[in-house]
C-alpha cells in the first residue's frame, strides 16, 4: 500500500516562504506525476503544481514565478517551494500520485493516492 507523508506547513507572514516535502513510501512500480493540490475553507480542492517522471511541470497561475516543483524519483519524493506567499495562499496542501501502478497485498494495483494534508497559513 502507498502511502504519502507530507511536511513543512506552518504559519508566516505575507511575503514569506515555506517548503513543502511530500515522502512516498510502499512499493511503487511507476506513477504518472506527483503533485500538489490545495483546499481553502470553503473552496474545491485545486491544482497547485505538478511533475512528471521526466520532469515536466505545470503551474497554477496564481502561482507561477513564486512556487517551485521538484522531485527526486529514486526517493518518490516531492518538494514545493512556495515564495513571495499570500493571504490567498491559504489552505490545507495536499500531496498526490497519480496512476501510480504499486504493490497491493500479493498483486498490482493502478491508482491514485493523497496524503493526508498540512496546513499553509499566510497571515500578518
Amino acid at each position: 500500500q502507498v502511502q504519502l507523508v507530507e511536511s513543512g506547513g506552518g504559519l508566516v507572514q505575507p511575503g514569506g516562504s515555506l517548503r513543502l516535502s511530500c515522502a512516498a513510501s510502499g512499493v511503487i512500480f511507476s506513477f504518472n506525476a506527483m503533485g500538489w493540490f490545495r483546499q481553502a475553507p470553503g473552496k474545491e480542492r485545486e491544482l497547485v503544481a505538478t511533475i512528471t517522471g521526466v520532469g515536466v511541470t505545470n503551474y497554477a497561475d496564481s502561482v507561477k514565478g513564486r512556487f517551485t516543483i521538484s522531485a527526486d524519483n529514486a526517493k518518490n519524493t516531492v518538494h514545493l517551494q512556495m515564495n513571495s506567499l499570500k493571504p490567498e495562499d491559504t489552505a490545507v496542501y495536499y500531496c498526490n500520485m497519480k496512476d501510480a501502478i504499486a504493490r497491493v497485498g500479493w498483486g498490482r494495483q493502478r491508482s491514485d493516492y493523497w496524503g493526508q494534508g498540512t496546513q499553509v497559513t499566510v497571515s500578518s
